[in-house]
């Protein structure tokens, strides 16, 4: 690839990461506010927030398939399109408009998202798990900017329905980008991940290991985008504040998101690098929530650099377990769409428990098991495996 190609394709996967988060992230200063105003208890506000998080997993493994019939490039637009509309739609004074607005922008992240570790694979293949850094860095300052900007966007426009509806500009601009400047190879799409194919992999235990990991890790990032200025809402915060307390914590994301793949790169595995990410995220969860308040901003730095790091070395395993695009492509919807749908569980978990008067200790401490749990996937995921296809077959190397 030509260094302004290059140049370009990163710009690219920069713009579209940037609009993955916001959809998710926006609505969290927002929920004390729709509780009162559109009437939702906290079991409905924890549906609000699991539905994107369950469809992005549902429609993940879709991905290989429509980029076989359209190719990656084009399935992509397809998928920015269905965001932007979800986004739109969401705002509506319609019954029902703000849940499946939240379905359908749930669906276009997790096409978008199934789609671009296996472009990257393919577009550089050397650096994939560097860009994959830059691609998470660009996911974090979308959700930042989404839980930061969220209520003053509504202060500005007035309502909460046109701050919500106002990201779907983000993600326009992204896809007239995409449009116009996106690559013209077809040759290699990713292959459709069904039957013989997706029970191949799913026959490997590195497979699993990858998922549950991932499942884990998007569970706690997608709690603290759903529910965390709930919880500091609950210790005292005002909503303004406990916005921009996590707007920080994402921020801090960034820092790690490129940092995580160039530190795992001086170990022998993964596998210190991805439970150390566990460490940090655990101990900012309990600065936060059990500590004084005066440790809120330390509590915030480690968990943003705990949760970044955790997620673009997540994203990294989908590049570094596999040999070649095809291969990334069918591993990233297959882990993508259960490690989502086990996500889902997250938030809901977290309305249940607030529905049933639970208190913020008590959340703290299921949130911190997650994490231990998670910590015990990172180490089996974390060994240096590849899959490779051998003569028609999968196999599983060390390398």
């Amino acid at each position: 690839m030509s260094p302004r190609r290059s140049v370009t394709f990163l710009l690219l996967v920069f713009i579209v990461g940037l609009n993955l988060r916001p959809a998710l992230s926006s609505v969290a200063p927002l929920l004390t506010r729709l509780q009162e105003m559109a009437g939702l208890s906290a079991s409905q506000a924890g549906i609000l927030t699991t539905l994107p998080v369950l469809f992005l997993g549902l429609a993940a493994p879709l991905a290989p398939s429509l980029a076989n019939r359209l190719g990656s490039e084009r399935t992509l637009s397809v998928a920015l399109i269905i965001l932007a509309g979800g986004l739109i739609l969401r705002g509506f004074p319609l019954p029902g408009a703000l849940y499946l607005g939240s379905i359908l922008a749930g669906a276009g992240i997790g096409l978008s998202g199934t789609l671009l570790p296996a472009l990257v694979k393919r577009e550089l293949p050397g650096s994939a798990d560097l860009v994959t850094g830059l691609y998470t860095m660009a996911l974090c300052l979308g959700g930042a900017l989404g839980v930061g900007l969220s209520v003053p966007l509504t202060k500005l426009l007035g309502s909460w329905q046109a701050s919500l509806m106002s990201w779907s500009l983000l993600a326009l601009f992204a896809l007239v980008l995409w449009h116009f400047n996106m690559p013209t190879r077809t040759d290699t799409a990713p292959a459709t991940v069904h039957g013989s194919s997706a029970m191949r992999l799913l026959s490997q235990p590195l497979t699993w290991h990858v998922m549950l990991f991932m499942g884990l890790q998007s569970s706690m990032a997608y709690i603290v985008f759903g529910w965390l200025p709930t919880l500091l809402v609950g210790r005292g915060y005002t909503e303004e504040a406990a916005g921009w307390t996590m707007a920080i914590s994402i921020m801090c994301q960034v820092i790690f998101a490129l940092a995580a793949p160039w530190i795992a790169r001086f170990g022998r595995d993964q596998r210190l690098a991805l439970m150390g990410m566990q460490v940090l995220s655990a101990s900012g969860l309990t600065l936060l929530l059990l500590a004084p308040l005066s440790l809120k901003w330390p509590g915030a730095v480690l968990l943003g650099l705990g949760q970044g790091g955790g997620f673009s070395l997540a994203l990294s395993l989908l590049v570094l377990r596999t040999t070649t695009s095809k291969l990334s492509g069918q591993l990233s919807g297959l882990v993508q769409g259960g490690g989502y749908m086990i996500a889902s569980v997250g938030p809901f978990l977290v309305g249940l428990l607030l529905q049933a008067d639970a208190s913020v200790p008590q959340i703290t401490w299921m949130l911190l098991t997650i994490i231990g749990i998670c910590s015990c996937a990172a180490f089996f995921a974390g060994r240096n495996q590849r899959m490779d296809e051998k003569e028609g077959k999968l196999v599983v190397f060390r390398y």
